[in-house]
């Protein structure tokens, strides 16, 4: 009800079959929550009972848990063990596999959303679909507070595939190049690790299977569904080839830049390049005004204050001896604040309308936010770093935590963190043992399945030490501020 993105697309609850008295009961409530949504109703509110019931009816599980506080420190290691046993390896290497050879472009994921809700649907998880088009989100746990979320992308990349092997794309012009068939995989593995301790949760996971990250925004667009209005934290990871397998690479504070696009229309007027006092040449003024881009960077900006401008699109005629009519240039800016994020974005257009008007050239510029929205600055939260730091030491070693420098890079899982307490961290897949694992959106990528495990049990570690040490604080009897789930 809070996006425009659902007018063709009626949410839908998928609620675990029952066997019990209740199930008559469950299929009602079921019911009532599908129109509940068309009728604006408190949809967490809802899941929270749903929550409540399914563990009424479901059968008590004696099994000594190692999710509780006495037992913090082994939780990380003894995911990771239950992660590498083989059954569930070859389980994730199967789901990322079978993505991988059917890429989708962003909010064109329907068939990878469909294997995420047939897997989720076999666990016996409830989930929300769709969210923004083809997003899932799913709940373990109680469905009361806190709420921990952990994501995975699903889009694929518009790009022809060159690495020839069993599992290579199915879909010429599209390819997983970015890792993101093992971002789907890993949180399913979570999932599964999740759901068998799901009676010994402190609290409530939600699975957030975003698509969209490429391009358009797609955590933007899930945020403004309100469907992770009450959530605490948020954790998300990315696979990557600079790092060692089983090693992690991270910061507190800025990690990843601000980016935003630009693309301007240079018009002047055309014609025989033997007679230029005849024209207006946009060429000239496009060139003036991409060598004075470059000044903004290089003379207004604080060196200390990493900022870029390139522009990387140059069109503009199509004989060697006809002037054009228009240029058309375009590019991106990145910067690692919010100020100067924006003053890049003021200055670019004022360069571009000032430096074409001195070559008696009109300009138009369009930041293209609709389509391309502009991502915000990645930033980790610091009492998460702490958590993030105490987790993956246990599991994986003070020695293999890298504390790494902040990229040009950006990741739409800013817009997450820019609401939600967030942290955001990369994953190392590369086994120096063997061949240099090429870099992302490389037609030679290749993801090391073997990073599987870790990134499931990263992802099931973290959100269980959250819930166990983050426990909401005692309200007074008049109710809680903090709405269920």
């Amino acid at each position: 009800p809070h996006s425009t993105l659902h007018t063709s697309h009626p949410q839908q609850i998928y609620i675990p079959p029952q066997q019990s008295p209740l199930s008559n009961l469950l299929s009602h409530i079921q019911s009532r929550l599908q129109s509940s949504v068309a009728e604006s109703m408190g949809f967490f509110k809802w899941v929270s009972l749903i929550f409540t019931i399914c563990m009424f009816i479901s059968k008590p599980t004696f099994s000594n848990s190692f999710l509780v506080k006495e037992r913090l420190s082994e939780i990380p290691v003894n995911f990771l063990n239950l992660a590498k046993k083989p059954e569930l390896v070859d389980w994730m290497v199967g789901i990322r596999r079978t993505i991988h050879e059917n890429p989708e472009l962003g909010f064109e994921e329907f068939e990878t959303s469909k294997l995420i809700r047939t897997e989720l649907q076999k666990m016996g998880i409830p989930y929300n679909y769709p969210v923004s088009v083809t997003g899932v989100v799913g709940f373990i746990g109680t469905g009361k507070p806190p709420f921990v979320a952990i994501r995975a992308d699903m889009d694929a990349l518009p790009m022809q595939e060159d690495v020839e092997w069993e599992h290579k794309s199915k879909i010429p012009g599209k390819m997983h190049a970015c890792g993101h068939d093992a971002h789907v995989a890993m949180l399913l593995g979570a999932a599964k690790m999740l759901q068998e301790h799901h009676n010994d949760l402190q609290g409530t996971v939600v699975l957030v299977f975003q698509p969209a990250e490429e391009k358009g925004g797609g955590a933007k667009k899930m945020l403004e569904t309100g469907v992770l209005e009450n959530i605490d934290a948020i954790f998300g990871l990315h696979v990557s080839a600079n790092f060692p397998i089983g090693a992690v690479a991270t910061r507190a504070g800025p990690l990843l830049a601000g980016s935003g696009f630009f693309e301007a229309v240079i018009s002047g007027k055309g014609g025989h390049a033997a007679l230029p006092q005849h024209t207006i040449d946009p060429i000239l003024a496009a060139s003036n005004v991409i060598v004075s881009l470059q000044h903004l960077v290089s003379r207004e900006a604080d060196p200390l204050d990493s900022q870029v401008v390139t522009v990387a699109k140059f069109q503009g005629g199509g004989a060697f001896n006809v002037i054009p009519d228009s240029v058309t240039i375009g590019g991106t800016f990145r910067a690692f604040s919010k100020e100067s994020f924006m003053q890049l974005k003021q200055r670019i257009k004022e360069v571009i309308t000032g430096q074409a008007a001195v070559q008696r050239c009109n300009a138009t510029v369009n930041f293209n936010t609709k389509d391309k929205p502009p991502y915000p600055v990645t930033v980790n939260n610091k009492d998460l770093h702490e958590h993030f730091r105490d987790v993956a030491t246990d599991m994986l070693g003070a020695k293999n935590i890298i504390e790494m420098q902040p990229l040009m890079g950006a990741e739409d899982f800013s817009f997450f963190a820019e609401v939600i307490p967030g942290y955001f961290f990369f994953l190392g897949m590369q086994n120096e043992t063997e061949e240099r694992l090429e870099p992302m959106h490389s037609p030679y990528f290749i993801v090391n399945e073997d990073v599987l495990p870790y990134g499931a049990a990263l992802h099931a570690s973290l959100a269980t030490k959250y819930l166990l040490e983050y426990q909401p604080k005692a309200t007074s009897p008049k109710g809680s501020s903090h709405d269920e789930l």
